[in-house]
């Protein structure tokens, strides 16, 4: 089996011809190891790091089965489920299996019921019986309820995406509610990036015989491809230090920052506007296309900043005791003030943000497993990234848990040090006071009204409009000024004395394009004006100012005489 090609394992020529327009020129570790077991008809239990290319260890063995049954069993049946913890999650696998599926779409149909639409409205979908189904558990467990879905006679597999995430946002119920719907006999998948006692416990519950896969001892990338630092600040600084990287461009590329509350991200988007930094805000409270076309789109390259709120980790009990005082008592009435949260809301876990260079922890995780969730987002396949976390003096507990964690085998310390000298940034300072003095808390919450109420318009009211236009959509910009905060137009520029003498004239490409821009500008002035000296010299006003009045009196003089 081993170093097994995509055409050697067996797989039906349309799955094939999918693969290679996809450019998938070999299959990954997971994928190599996976696929030839799970077509044996395996039970599988696998760990891999994020970006190893889990979905598709999956989505490749369930689509040929579906495809071989095919060839003998005319009838139309839901034949296999796909259960993921959020509804990012759930759009983007849904995407994945369309892509595997391009060539046979016909005898291969997906449907995703993650979508927070009412039953009703998915009832006609799933009326049609498509061969796969994927959904949040919750999801899944309401519409069998209901009898829009029926799977007791004709699931064939089960797969669990992003296990170790189930438990943690609140699915044990639902999950152990669905498997009374299910038939005696399936084959499961878990597919994991940890391996925690929620997965253990779902083992248990799922899988019979399974082989276990633990691939790439290291749940993150080597530091050769992931280098991961850590700086130590404290409120103040960290909104010094993260304007100093993005206004000078110390931070090169696609950069998600998460923060650790919805009101936080709103603080810090508020902020960066008063220096003309734009970013975009996701968070739970954000409808849920909303989020998709904001995911999407930074995918593509319009945004280069997105502010993401990882709250999931406070809905988890277990990091409850793991929160410093203080912590917590912001933690709570974040989650008081929130009641239109999307309880299926995930963006540091499953979410294939693509081609993203820096995760930067504006506030530092609550817990080892979100810890790598979020770094997960960068490094992904084979690209480098670079991960960076602020550390406050409440959080050095939870920095040293993971530190510990994900210390090596030769003893190395996964975070280095961030070696920055604050005090080269001291002159930013006063800059940054006046930008925080402007974002008042009246402007944080004006803002989230503001937002939510943009996105709910093109939310709803659009959805049917984009659907028809859908060239338009690209139109709609997430990153927009939301200027409830007073905006001071000297702050966008960087006077170049603030600018540390180390990094002058490297640092910042916009200072230097400008500087260019003006010297070209500069030389057809510079020669017009030497022109001007050479031709009129001896004409300088000053100079002849008493001669040319003379004249003009002379000329007064006589025309008073005539």
């Amino acid at each position: 089996m081993e170093g097994q090609q995509f055409h050697e394992m067996g797989l039906d020529d349309r799955l094939l011809k999918a693969v290679a327009d996809l450019g998938w020129s070999r299959p990954t570790l997971i994928q190599e190891k996976a696929i030839p077991l799970a077509l044996e008809g395996k039970d599988l239990l696998a760990r891999a790091r994020t970006g190893s290319g889990k979905t598709a260890a999956y989505a490749v063995p369930v689509i040929q089965r579906i495809l071989t049954s095919k060839q003998s069993v005319r009838e139309q049946d839901v034949r296999a489920l796909i259960l993921v913890p959020t509804k990012e999650l759930g759009q983007q696998v849904q995407a994945m299996i369309r892509q595997l599926t391009a060539f046979c779409s016909r005898d291969v149909r997906v449907a995703d019921i993650s979508g927070k639409v009412d039953l009703s409205a998915q009832r006609p979908i799933l009326m049609e019986k498509p061969d796969v189904v994927v959904g949040t558990p919750s999801r899944v467990l309401a519409h069998l309820t209901a009898q829009n879905l029926v799977l007791h006679s004709s699931l064939e597999m089960l797969v669990v995406d992003e296990a170790d995430l189930l438990f943690s946002f609140g699915f044990e119920a639902d999950l152990k509610n669905l498997l009374c719907h299910l038939p005696k006999i399936y084959q499961s998948f878990l597919m994991s990036a940890t391996f925690t006692e929620d997965v253990q416990a779902l083992k248990e519950l799922l899988l019979h015989n399974p082989v276990i896969l633990k691939l790439q001892g290291s749940q993150l990338p080597n530091s050769s491809q992931l280098q991961q630092y850590s700086i130590r600040c404290e409120e103040e600084d960290k909104f010094l230090l993260i304007y100093t990287l993005l206004q000078l461009r110390l931070v090169q590329g696609k950069t998600l920052v998460f923060v650790g509350a919805v009101e936080r991200s709103y603080r810090l988007k508020l902020f960066l506007e008063q220096f003309g930094i734009p970013a975009c805000v996701l968070n739970s409270e954000l409808p849920v296309q909303s989020r998709c076309h904001i995911i999407t789109q930074f995918n593509q390259g319009f945004y280069d900043y997105i502010i993401a709120t990882d709250e999931q980790s406070l809905a988890d009990p277990t990091a409850a005791p793991q929160t410093s005082a203080g912590k917590g008592k912001k933690k709570k009435s974040t989650e008081r003030g929130g009641k239109n949260k999307d309880k299926e809301y995930g963006v540091s876990r499953g979410v294939d943000f693509q081609n993203v260079s820096n995760v930067l922890n504006f506030d530092f995780p609550l817990t080892v497993e979100s810890y790598i969730h979020r770094v997960g987002r960068t490094a992904r396949a084979d690209n480098p990234g670079t991960a960076l976390s602020f550390i406050s003096h409440t959080e050095l507990d939870l920095l040293s848990e993971v530190q510990e964690a994900l210390t090596g085998e030769n003893s190395e310390s996964a975070l280095k040090p961030y070696q920055f000298k604050m005090e080269e940034i001291e002159g930013f300072r006063y800059r940054c006071r006046d930008a925080m003095r402007s974002v008042t808390k009246q402007a944080v919450r004006e803002a989230r009204l503001k937002e939510i109420k943009q996105e709910l318009l093109n939310s709803e009211k659009l959805k049917t409009y984009f659907d028809d236009n859908p060239r338009d959509l690209q139109l709609l910009r997430h990153d927009k000024d939301l200027h409830p905060a007073v905006v001071k137009p000297h702050l966008k520029n960087v006077p170049e004395y603030l600018i540390p003498e180390t990094l002058r004239g490297t640092v910042n490409p916009l200072l230097g394009r400008k500087k260019r821009k003006r010297i070209v500008k500069a030389k057809p002035e510079g020669v017009m004006k030497s022109s001007f000296k050479k031709n009129i010299r001896g004409k300088n006003p000053l100079r002849s100012f008493r001669y040319s009045g003379g004249r003009n009196r002379n000329k007064k003089g006589q025309t008073g005489k005539s």
